[in-house]
């Protein structure tokens, strides 16, 4: 049997043939917006002088949104531990995509389905780890450790997202 179509049609199926795997990888990826390292080194350093000013001696570390550092920041005379404290709050955080102290609250009620989670390498389940968001999509995340407390921690690690809060608008 022969083909009756022309030439220019039998171009254009042709093309639409080439092109469906083009539509197809389309949707088997994705984008991902992250925070730069110099919107990072903000955030850390805001976040680190809002405790010294309050005699806290810190580490500060900010993280891509898969927990890997981007910056980390250190006073001092903070602890060895509030650097991996500090680096597990923030991967934590950026994994969970919320406040560590919300994760940590759910995690250790007593029978909670998520408590083997705790024992994971490197998950940090106290306050000072914050995601950080821009346009309702995470960008990165941040972990303050060494001030008295989780919740100390918080507040430094807030004062460090307000900061850079008008950079990260798009």
């Amino acid at each position: 049997m022969l083909d009756k179509r022309t030439w220019s049609e039998r171009a254009v199926a042709a093309a639409l043939v080439l092109m469906a795997p083009l539509a197809h990888a389309d949707s088997a990826t994705w984008k991902q917006t992250i925070i730069t390292p110099e919107t990072a080194l903000k955030a850390a350093q805001v976040a680190k002088a809002e405790c010294a000013k309050r005699g806290w001696q810190v580490a500060v570390a900010v993280t891509d949104p898969s927990g890997l550092p981007l910056v980390l920041l250190r006073d001092r005379f903070a602890g060895w531990h509030t650097v991996a404290a500090a680096e597990g709050k923030a991967r934590t955080a950026a994994s969970w995509r919320e406040a560590t102290s919300a994760v940590a609250a759910r995690v250790n009620k007593p029978g909670a389905a998520e408590s083997a989670i705790k024992n994971l390498p490197g998950v940090v389940m106290i306050g000072g780890g914050l995601p950080i968001e821009a346009a309702g999509q995470m960008v990165g995340a941040i972990g303050v450790s060494g001030a008295p407390g989780g919740d100390n921690d918080d507040v430094c690690a807030k004062a460090g997202l307000d900061a850079v809060e008008g950079d990260l608008a798009f």
